[in-house]
């Protein structure tokens, strides 16, 4: 799960503004093959980090550096910093989106395939629905046809062999999901940082949370690091919560919201491209049809609400 602040996966913003004509369209397609390709290989990223990496103290180092590169490069264009609410705001959301949703993902995965890892967040979208209740936005009943859809789904993926061999990966990933869209829910209704320095904020302060649970867990840096590892966290920091990051803000200024969240369709069945093609996991027929039904149902809900 990487720096999303949005109730369509844990990744980043929801789109508020138009859609103005790009004055260099091509770079529309572009953006989103990054989002398709970047944010579905991290996933295997991750996976590969944690070869040295201890997973809290993988998240916290990803994010402290991501999250103190943006502030340093915001403050020095001359943007302005967060208010005290707009940082408490900012340190609520990031542990439960950043903190919670990314580290427990990458907990989960020292057990449990990048693929399946990508499916099962996939179903973070539903609990986001079902939290909207709790302000009064209740589902319709054709969202309900999605909800329960999308839950079929995660049942159907718990019987396969990706997360029925790994009971505390398969709840910690469900618990990553959830706190990542309750945390999105909530700060939609927040005082928080614009732009940007929203993001910056959070990663920093998820940082610090992170890295403070894990040496309280006795995780430390390793002594000698593989080359393989190492450069799959920089590759986290600098594609996925910066590159990734800035072609996502990009397509939310350019294009229709459903187009700028379909990365959340994508995602998934790329993962598990990369992590059958390049680290020889294996994909079992609960495990595709958990992938297919939950995707339907994230589909019903969001387009619904694209409509």
């Amino acid at each position: 799960m990487d720096t999303r602040v949005s109730v369509h996966a844990p990744h980043d913003v929801v789109a508020t503004t138009g859609q103005p004509v790009p004055a260099r369209p091509w770079l529309v397609p572009l953006a989103m093959l990054a989002l398709y390709v970047i944010w579905g290989s991290t996933y295997l990223a991750i996976r590969f980090a944690l070869e040295s990496y201890p997973p809290f103290l993988l998240s916290g180092i990803r994010f402290l550096i991501a999250g103190l590169g943006l502030l340093t490069v915001l403050v020095v264009r001359g943007a302005a910093l967060p208010t005290a609410r707009q940082w408490r705001n900012a340190a609520v959301t990031g542990v439960l989106l950043l903190g919670m949703g990314n580290g427990l993902v990458c907990f989960a995965e020292g057990s449990v395939s990048s693929g399946i890892a990508a499916v099962a967040v996939a179903s973070m979208p539903l609990f986001a629905a079902v939290y909207s209740g709790m302000y009064g936005q209740w589902p319709t009943r054709r969202e309900t046809l999605g909800l329960a859809v999308g839950f079929i789904g995660v049942l159907v993926l718990n019987l396969g062999s990706g997360l029925s061999s790994s009971r505390i990966g398969a709840f910690a990933l469900i618990f990553a999901a959830s706190a990542w869209a309750f945390g999105s829910v909530w700060s939609k209704r927040q005082d928080m940082p614009s732009g940007p320095m929203n993001t910056a904020a959070q990663m920093t302060c998820a940082s610090v949370a992170l890295i403070i649970f894990a040496l309280s867990l006795g995780e430390r840096m390793p002594a000698h690091p593989t080359a393989r590892a190492t450069m799959a966290l920089a590759y986290l920091v600098v594609f996925g919560s910066i590159i990734a990051f800035s072609a996502y803000l990009y397509v939310l200024k350019t294009v229709r919201p459903a187009v700028a969240t379909s990365y959340a369709y994508v995602n998934p069945p790329v993962a598990v491209l990369f992590g059958v093609l390049l680290a020889g996991e294996t994909v079992g027929p609960f495990d595709l049809a958990g992938m297919a039904i939950i995707l339907v149902g994230v589909g019903i809900i969001t387009l619904l609400r694209a409509r």
